[in-house]
């Protein structure tokens, strides 16, 4: 569902934007791995059942890299995905204030739960949900006109030679049939050419006269819309066809490059049909969101941008219901048994158990651990929701055992939730299952060889259950913190990040065990803000060491000096100038003295204010320069904040000399230079904004920023300085983002000096 109040969009897209910003989190890049043994053993029997049913239809796991409570986070928006306001308030946002608050007429925000129930793909992996993960890339050997064909069956387009009106109000006849033109716009488009007919088919419906492609239409003739594309809704007559053959027309007042790249006016049906095509691939199939899934949840993204703000509908339940119309619509065309390919997301640290329907009450169920058994004479089904109108997931047969999740007490009918013994999470009507005695879990030991453990290493908990009968029965495991220590299935644990948490060990009936580890990060370099200095006498300098990785368990530094005569260095970092001459500052961390950086220190003799002063506007600390006039960053003016009777030079950031109205930025050295050609001074540029040292503040420097807080590419620490907008001495963030971003569009100015 679309939301139409423009108002309601801007703010949830606001909300979004500000929200993605804050978090500033590391965008993976997704990838995909053909064929069921490369999905996670949660995801498998589904797929395995389905495969025997549909021998060609194909799984390709999509492997987005992202944490799944994130990835709820982040869709757990107000206003991102909404529930019919006559939904049940297990369906529904319940917080104070957000309640019931209609974002689109007759719809309200969806709950957490709703949320995660909708995104749990392992929920919709049956013969009918399944498609919302079809594949709608075109795809060269699964694009057949003998396929096209049979999906336009029943229809006006089927087996039929194209004709149209064209501009000089002439019936043209073409040699080639409708599902021809589809595969050639499927080719072009890079969308499934069984996607182009069904929507076709949904758009105009099954008669050649529709108005949205008759050509006949008074005022709009030989104009065709095949998608209906950009036919909004009007209360005038034929309000949503005038407008979709409107964008036929002229792209609604679209410029050339948007015209031409859609084969804009679409005056003949092929230019319709190819050029729609071509919109609707560019729009979400051909950037990565070729499922109708990921036209609804924005988890993967071929631009490397932003996620969870491109997204197509609102309906919180659009690509479950979306599921059915397709499988029926193939089912009926007898297409079931072609070649198919469904494109599944995977998310790191997801449930156990797939999330219930919100609809399904934990007021109608017990929690259980019990073994049952089928006690049935041919087979029983087991279904998606406890209920006949829930889709068949699998079957069993008589003496087939499970284990009882959770026992039912609802009124009326009592369904089980069931886990089969392939990993299947299903729900068994409960008169058809028996209970088999089993030893319960009395006690679990857990234990390991080092409860602390290196960053990046692996262990094994050793696990022992008691009693000795019990043994067989499955023990999960989590973490109290999986961003510091992840634990598997089989209770290996993988040290992520330093820090401390608790692995718990539970039984099936809720015995538990815990152990608490702790993981060290060494140190593996020091970066530091110089690798040199030119100080004068009695100047001081606080030096900038920081430690990678940014986690390391010990952050200790040690310094020392060569000749304490000529310089000094505190505890802290503090360079103190002492007299003349020439020596090193050597720097080590206190984890790892295989690490070691040096600064050259030279001293010179203080110079006097005839000999060299800066302008009282300016900022100096040590030998890092600051709060020229941004608008003017040119060496003429740079050099008018110095005065001195020296020669003074200036390089850029790469070690050019640069001139008169060359630009000076951040990085840019001032060298005063005496008359036997010595450098007796030296002040590096930061012009605050200016990421990477053109002497500019503009979109490049956002997107230099932006690649290195997602650790895409770094920059030095100079560049880091500069994009510290705040000047806080922290490493910069998306709040230094919105900063330069504000700057640029002259919403609030940069301060070169506070």
């Amino acid at each position: 569902m679309n939301i139409n109040n423009k108002i309601s969009k801007v703010i949830t897209l606001l909300i979004i934007f500000f929200a993605i910003i804050l978090l500033n989190k590391k965008t993976e890049a997704a990838y995909t791995v053909n064929g069921i043994e490369n999905f996670p053993d949660s995801y498998k029997p589904y797929l395995e059942v389905l495969k025997s049913k549909h021998p060609d239809w194909n799984f390709t796991a999509l492997y987005t890299e992202l944490d799944w409570k994130y990835v709820i986070d982040n869709e757990n928006i107000f206003g991102k995905n909404l529930v019919p306001k006559s939904y049940t308030d297990e369906w529904k946002n319940t917080k104070p204030g957000e309640y019931n608050v209609e974002v689109d007429s007759g719809w309200v925000d969806s709950s957490r739960k709703s949320v995660e129930y909708a995104m749990d793909v392992r929920n919709f992996l049956n013969e009918v949900r399944i498609f919302q993960f079809e594949g709608l890339s075109y795809v060269e050997n699964a694009n057949q006109l003998n396929t096209i064909e049979k999906i336009l069956y029943g229809t006006e387009f089927y087996n039929t030679t194209v004709s149209y009106i064209n501009t000089n109000g002439q019936t043209i006849t073409m040699k080639e049939k409708y599902a021809d033109l589809i595969l050639r716009a499927a080719k072009i488009s890079k969308v499934s050419s069984y996607h182009l007919a069904s929507r076709i088919k949904q758009e105009v419906g099954p008669f050649l006269s529709h108005s949205s492609i008759s050509g006949k239409v008074p005022g709009y003739e030989a104009l065709y819309n095949f998608y209906n594309i950009g036919a909004t809704s009007s209360s005038e007559p034929m309000g949503a066809i005038i407008n979709g053959l409107k964008y036929a027309r002229d792209g609604n007042g679209a410029n050339e490059a948007t015209k031409t790249k859609y084969q804009i006016p679409w005056n003949t049906k092929e230019r319709a049909i190819t050029g729609g095509g071509i919109f609707i691939g560019s729009s979400y199939i051909n950037i990565g969101q070729d499922t109708i899934y990921l036209q609804k949840f924005h988890v993967v993204d071929n631009r490397g941008g932003e996620l969870f703000w491109h997204q197509y509908m609102t309906n919180v339940l659009a690509p479950y219901s979306e599921s059915n119309i397709i499988y029926k619509g193939y089912a009926n065309s007898n297409l079931l048994e072609t070649d198919m390919t469904f494109v599944i997301p995977i998310y790191d640290n997801m449930p156990e158990l797939p999330c219930k329907r919100p609809s399904i009450l934990d007021s109608d169920y017990i929690q259980d651990n019990t073994r049952v058994y089928a006690d049935v004479t041919g087979t029983l089904n087991i279904r998606s929701g406890p209920g006949t109108t829930y889709e068949t997931i699998t079957t069993v047969t008589n003496k087939d055992i499970m284990t009882r999740i959770e026992k039912g007490i609802q009124n009326g009918e009592l369904w089980d939730r069931v886990v089969l013994e392939n990993g299947i999470v299903g729900y068994a009507f409960q008169n058809y299952l028996k209970e088999l005695p089993e030893a319960q879990v009395s006690q679990i030991n857990l234990n390991i060889d080092n409860t602390t453990i290196n960053k990046n290493e692996t262990a094994k908990l050793q696990v022992e259950i008691l009693p000795e009968e019990a043994k067989d029965q499955k023990i999960t495991f989590s973490s109290s913190n999986p961003n510091i220590i992840n634990v598997d299935e089989n209770g290996n644990v993988f040290a992520i990040s330093a820090g401390t948490a608790t692995i718990t060990a539970k039984a099936p009936n809720g015995v538990t065990a815990s152990i608490e580890l702790n993981v060290y990060s060494k140190v593996e370099d020091v970066k530091l803000d110089i690798d040199s200095l030119i100080l004068q006498e009695r100047e001081t300098y606080n030096l900038n060491a920081t430690i990678y990785p940014e986690d390391a368990s010990n952050k200790k530094i040690n310094y020392k000096t060569e000749n304490a005569e000529i310089a000094t260095i505190s505890e802290e970092g503090k360079i103190t100038a002492i007299k003349e001459g020439t020596t090193k500052i050597i720097i080590t961390p206190d984890d790892n003295n295989q690490i070691q950086k040096d600064v050259e220190i030279k001293v010179i003799k203080k110079l006097t204010e005839e000999e060299l002063k800066f302008d009282e506007s300016l900022k100096i600390q040590g030998n890092i320069i600051s709060g020229f006039d941004y608008k003017n960053m040119t060496v003429d003016n740079i050099k008018k904040y110095v005065t001195t009777k020296y020669e003074i030079q200036i390089e850029n950031h790469k070690g050019e000399k640069i001139e008169k109205n060359q630009l000076v930025g951040t990085g840019s050295k001032i060298k005063i230079i005496n008359d036997n050609q010595e450098i007796i001074a030296q002040y590096t540029i930061v012009l605050y904004g200016d990421i990477n040292g053109d002497g500019k503040i503009n979109s490049v420097d956002l997107l230099v920023l932006q690649r290195h807080i997602l650790e895409i590419e770094k920059i030095e620490e100079i560049f880091q300085k500069a994009g510290n907008i705040n000047k806080n001495g922290k490493k910069p963030t998306s709040v230094d983002l919105l900063l330069i971003q504000r700057h640029i569009l002259e919403l609030q100015i940069i301060k070169q000096r506070d």
